[in-house]
């Protein structure tokens, strides 16, 4: 059973992380949790001094984290971010796509279930942080848009 799911060969960072209207204050932190409803945005200027992101799903309907992710992903943010919560899944390929690179789902995930979701598909539709050139580029010839 996979309790923490990573994609990167860095150590895990494990110190305590912070909420975003913390983390000003905290001038030593290195973790940052973005719960739904706060701004990714406003830890762009701080960036350097982030090792994890945890972006929290409270619910498994909640999509507002996906964005997170991609806001940090296209500001450079080359740091691990890390979907926490109520991941299932299901949500593996489409969070991989839009940043994450690391996951820790409330309930442990089944090893085969998690590689099978995230080999699922091999073309994909839009163009995301992960970059996989969409389908409709590669048609045209054009595998770096």
């Amino acid at each position: 059973m996979v309790e923490l799911l990573r994609f990167r060969t860095d150590e895990p960072s494990e110190s305590p992380a912070v909420t975003v209207d913390c983390f000003g204050e905290q001038t030593n932190a290195g973790a940052v949790r973005i719960e739904p409803g706060d701004d990714a945005r406003e830890l762009l200027p701080h960036l350097a001094h982030i090792t994890r992101v945890e972006v929290n799903f409270p619910v498994f309907g909640d999509g507002r984290g996906y964005s997170a992710a991609r806001i940090l992903r296209e500001a450079g943010y080359e740091g691990e971010i890390r979907a926490v919560g109520d991941v299932a899944v299901d949500q593996l390929a489409a969070l991989r796509r839009c940043g994450f690179d690391a996951f820790q789902p409330d309930v442990p995930m089944n090893d085969a279930d998690a590689d099978a979701a995230l080999a699922r598909w091999d073309n994909v539709y839009q163009k995301t942080t992960d970059g996989r050139a969409p389908i409709w580029a590669l048609r045209h010839g054009n595998a770096n848009a």
